[in-house]
């Protein structure tokens, strides 16, 4: 596994750099292929609380956590645990369908909420998939919308949680 591991208005020390990596070898155990599986770590102060993302890329699926905790080491085990558990809920579930996701980046808030301006632009790889498929991606990247190509139509399309709990999609012409 490629650790990135960076630190957003905190210094990263050694012993933080270790920890992370320490605790990120314990889903080892989840993934195919070592090498090809990428996992960035933000650490950011916010206060007095750490806040702690993970987002862990593969060829085959994106998990994504991020946890906050006044104890930054707390927020890392917290972090961990939680990606553990979404590796367990989704490997048995993408191994029995022997599903290829499309691998996107994680997909964040674009505008701030006083200001309204662009402050990030991802470019993203659109590979053709089902329906199915993208709520899954969309699950596993913990987000509420999905942007994919797909692969019946051919069209961009956007699978999104809806408050009720159930799925909508918006189909561009």
């Amino acid at each position: 596994m490629k650790y990135n591991i960076r630190g957003n208005k905190i210094d990263v020390t050694e012993a933080i750099d270790n920890y992370i990596k320490e605790k990120l070898s314990r889903l080892d155990k989840y993934l195919d292929d070592n090498d090809e599986v990428e996992a960035k770590a933000v650490i950011s102060a916010r206060g007095k609380d750490q806040k702690v993302e993970v987002t862990i890329w593969s060829g085959k699926y994106n998990i994504r956590a991020e946890e906050t905790n006044p104890d930054l080491y707390s927020a890392i085990d917290l972090v961990i645990d939680k990606l553990e558990r979404q590796f367990k809920k989704y490997k048995g579930k993408i191994a029995s369908k022997k599903v290829k996701i499309a691998v996107m980046p994680e997909i964040e808030d674009l505008f701030e909420e006083d200001e309204q301006h662009i402050v990030r632009r991802k470019e993203v790889f659109l590979k053709p998939i089902d329906e199915e498929e993208a709520i899954t991606q969309m699950e596993l990247l913990g987000h509420t919308f999905f942007v994919f190509k797909n692969v019946d139509t051919d069209k961009i399309n956007v699978v999104y949680k809806r408050n009720d709990g159930d799925y909508g999609i918006i189909e561009a012409n």
